[in-house]
This record gives C-alpha cells, sequence and structure tokens, in this order.
C-alpha cells in the first residue's frame, strides 16, 4: 500500500526525500513502519539510501532541518560509513516490526531480534544526557555533527520505552491485507483496525463496495 515516495536520480538530477508518514503513535513503530506494501512482493523500501534516513530523522523532529543538512553533506563525503549506518538502519528496523509484530499477534519475541534492539540501545545509552528544559528536566543528545547515526539512538530508546510500558495491549497490525504497518490503538474502545483511516480504511470499503455490486450483479443476471 504505497503512502510515501520519490524518484530515483536519473544521471546528475537529484531524488526527491521521500515524504514520510507518522501513524504508529510512536517513533519506534514510525520507523519500523518505513516500509509499505511489507507483506505483499511490490514492497518499497522506503530507506533506500542513507539521505532518506536524514530525511526521516527530519520529518520525525529527531534533527533539526539544519542538523539534516550537516548529516546529508557529512554521508555524501563519508560514503562508506553512511552505508553502514544505513545498513544498521534497515537491521534495526526489520528487527523492531518482527519484535512488535510478533506482540500484536500474542506471538513469542524473537531472542536474536531483542538482542539486536539491546545492541543499538546500548549505543544510544552512551550518548544520552539529562537536559534542563525551564524548571524541569529531560533526556537530551550529545551529539556531534560527526554522529551519522543519531537517528538511531532515540528510535532505540523509544522502542524499550515502549516494551516496558503498559500500552502494549494498544499494539496492532494494520488489517489491510498489503499494508502491514503496526500502530497503537489509542481508540476510546480500542476497535480501530487501520493504520490510517483515510488509506488503508477507504480502500477496504471501496473494495467491500465493489464486492457487494458484483455479487448483486450476479443475482440479477441469475
Amino acid at each position: 500500500m504505497p503512502k510515501s515516495g520519490g524518484a530515483r536520480e536519473r544521471g546528475s538530477e537529484r531524488r526527491a526525500a521521500p515524504r514520510f508518514e507518522f501513524s504508529g503513535g510512536t517513533l519506534a513503530l514510525d520507523f519500523a513502519n518505513t516500509v509499505d506494501n511489507r507483506p505483499v512482493e511490490r514492497r518499497k523500501d522506503l530507506l533506500r539510501e542513507y539521505a532518506d534516513l536524514v530525511a526521516w530523522g527530519s520529518q520525525a523532529g529527531v534533527v533539526t532541518q539544519s542538523e539534516g543538512r550537516t548529516l546529508e553533506a557529512a554521508g555524501g563525503r563519508r560514503r562508506p560509513e553512511a552505508a553502514r549506518v544505513l545498513a544498521r538502519a534497515t537491521a534495526l528496523r526489520e528487527a523492531l516490526y518482527r519484535c512488535f509484530s510478533a506482540l500484536a499477534a500474542g506471538r513469542q519475541v524473537d531472542a536474536a531480534d531483542l538482542s539486536l534492539v539491546e545492541g543499538e540501545l546500548r549505543v544510544a545509552g552512551a550518548h544520552a544526557r539529562l537536559v534542563r528544559e525551564g524548571a524541569s528536566f529531560a533526556w537530551g543528545w550529545d551529539a556531534g555533527p560527526g554522529d551519522l547515526d543519531r537517528m538511531l539512538w532515540p528510535v532505540a530508546r523509544d522502542a524499550a520505552e515502549l516494551l516496558l510500558s503498559g500500552r502494549m495491549p494498544r499494539l496492532r497490525e494494520c488489517g489491510a491485507d498489503d499494508c502491514g504497518w503496526l500502530f497503537l490503538d489509542e481508540s476510546k474502545n480500542q476497535s480501530r483496525v487501520w493504520c490510517n483511516m483515510r488509506v488503508c480504511g477507504n480502500r477496504a470499503k471501496a473494495r467491500r463496495h465493489y464486492r457487494k455490486r458484483r455479487a448483486s450483479r450476479r443475482r440479477q443476471s441469475s
């Protein structure tokens, strides 16, 4: 189910950054959802290059636009390192998806997936700092312009906080056959089925309407 996109580079033309959707209800789930059409053959990876990872971080609010431009420029200069960070990001994303998809279905989480998340959490923990925000304090990050992986730190921490929270009973996987996105059901009666009613929900309604019309025509012609 395509929700985001961007054209590939051709020659010297720069590919437009994808526009990401944030309907998961939490940062870790939104990161896991950076694949469109996950359950089907035409799945589309939205993190195809390091610049896409930076774009996601900027749109998610984990880096500022200025920081994003600095990171993208640094990634362009240090391509091998940027490629390794992208590989780590993809591995983390897939581990998160498998973990939370299993939990949404009431299955056991694979130990290897949990170990990978824990590894990224340890990396993030080395950069975590307490910062003052007015009269209170909050978590911040000790990050420099050379930290190409800084977008992964808040994702790993958010995943751990979600796993330790009491929100797991609200974890859902989209009911559309061609989606698979994860989300937290914050509806009052916890009856949400679709990750995005405007996309998956309306599409499902259209399919049901089409099937009813086709069945009605068959009955009339028989």
